[in-house]
């Protein structure tokens, strides 16, 4: 008599998967939303990123330009990446070797953009002794951890996807992360993949959650609505008639003006 096979048992998720992809990613996701509407009504007017370009603006003339331009990128690539499952994207026509290349070359030029600039940044807040002296509880924490996020994430890029076999991230951290927002999370997903792209999950999990009390929060007062601002015209003020001297030693009006009755 033949045995009737069984059906194979989905995989067990361990107790510290749980808390580790689905506990702190939730705690963290709380803490950004909450943490947002304290700082609004408590910090209103401190939503800013307290330039500090009268102490020294040589560093800053370089490190902010090539920060900012590689973190846009980055957080466009993550996006893609993350939000838009590989089905979307093979619909539209391309293909999962096309998605691979671009996304590794161009986030490679990206993360070391970032990197370069945030380097900068960190070290100008370091050598400038009236910028580190203002430095608050809140940069010295803010810089660290952007730091270690950026760092492993472009490490893990390099890693694995320059220098590497390669590693298809969108079919296990994508899916962790898509599961979170519709309330089905798979730490079963993100639990085999690399060590690195872990940590890099987990600080960028820490990042969101410290975001509200640090200087990121400018990110959402940023000044959009000048792209679409219609220009300002200036006018010259008119300047006042000026009196001419007669031969008698009297000011005489100019043309234009009138003599008072």
């Amino acid at each position: 008599m033949n045995a009737v096979p069984l059906p194979l048992a989905a995989p067990s998720t361990s107790g510290a998967d749980l808390l580790l992809w689905v506990a702190v990613p939730y705690v963290c996701l709380a803490v950004f939303a909450v943490g947002h509407v304290w700082r609004y009504r408590q910090d209103q007017f401190g939503w800013t990123s307290r330039t500090t370009q009268l102490l020294e603006h040589r560093w800053l003339r370089f490190g902010s330009p090539l920060f900012h331009l590689g973190a846009f990128m980055v957080i466009a690539g993550h996006v893609v990446g993350l939000a838009v499952p590989d089905a979307w994207t093979e619909a539209v026509g391309i293909t999962e070797h096309m998605y691979h290349t671009t996304a590794v070359w161009a986030g490679s030029v990206a993360g070391v953009a970032m990197v370069a600039g945030l380097g900068m940044l960190c070290a100008r807040r370091l050598l400038t002794r009236s910028i580190r002296l203002g430095t608050d509880r809140s940069d010295k924490l803010l810089f660290p951890l952007l730091s270690a996020t950026v760092l492993l994430g472009i490490t893990a890029t390099f890693a694995h996807n320059v220098f590497g076999a390669g590693y298809d991230y969108r079919s296990t951290v994508s899916v962790w992360f898509r599961g979170l927002f519709v309330l089905q999370p798979q730490p079963e997903a993100v639990a085999g993949a690399p060590l690195l792209f872990q940590l890099h999950a987990l600080s960028a999990c820490l990042l969101f959650a410290a975001w509200p009390f640090t200087r990121l929060v400018h990110v959402w007062s940023a000044p959009v609505g000048y792209l679409a601002r219609p220009y300002l015209v200036y006018r010259r003020r008119a300047t006042p008639a000026t009196a001419a001297p007669t031969s008698t030693g009297r000011s005489r009006p100019t043309s234009g003006s009138r003599r008072a009755a």
